[in-house]
């Protein structure tokens, strides 16, 4: 039996959907936790890779505020009032940026708007920045990470770590 070649280009291209279908994405979603005062604080972002790229001061440029992860933009979801730095944060949902000014200056955003892709940066929402401590890592991390370290009851530090940079910020519940 003779299978017609259109046919067969429509069941290639099928297999070729299919299979990229189930390829995991490049810049997967992730999720940091913690519990601070008693409630759960979430930072949903998506965590994208070197893959050979120079990433500080270049894919991610200095001078030019940065949607911290990929995809969709990455967002805050607290129950309970903050102090993140300096910056007074009350309870809801906010999207996150930073700033990176320099390898040794970072600005943590808190924006208001919420719900976009990660880009373009909504100027004007801000809710705030507060100064970022920047440090470096023993050996470099292939993928973006946000964590939340050094947690009490009440407080912690929420951490960006990519490459050979970790900028961190204190959180405290009020």
């Amino acid at each position: 039996m003779k299978i017609p070649a259109k046919a067969l280009a429509v069941f290639a291209l099928t297999l070729t959907l299919a299979a990229s279908a189930q390829k995991p994405p490049q810049s997967p979603p992730a999720q940091a936790d913690v519990t601070l005062g008693g409630k759960s604080i979430t930072v949903k972002y998506s965590s994208p890779a070197m893959r050979g790229r120079k990433i500080m001061g270049g894919l991610v440029p200095y001078g030019q505020v940065w949607r911290t992860g990929a995809n969709p933009a990455t967002t805050l979801i607290t129950p309970v009032d903050l102090m993140i730095g300096t910056l007074h944060v009350p309870a809801g949902t906010y999207t996150l940026f930073t700033l990176p000014v320099s390898e040794r200056e970072w600005h943590f955003i808190v924006s208001k708007k919420t719900g976009e892709w990660g880009i373009p940066y909504p100027e004007g929402e801000d809710l705030g920045r507060t100064d970022m401590h920047v440090g470096r890592l023993s050996a470099p991390q292939e993928s973006m990470m946000i964590s939340f370290e050094h947690t009490t009851k009440d407080s912690t530090e929420l951490h960006v770590k990519w490459e050979t940079m970790d900028a961190w910020v204190k959180i405290e519940a009020m």
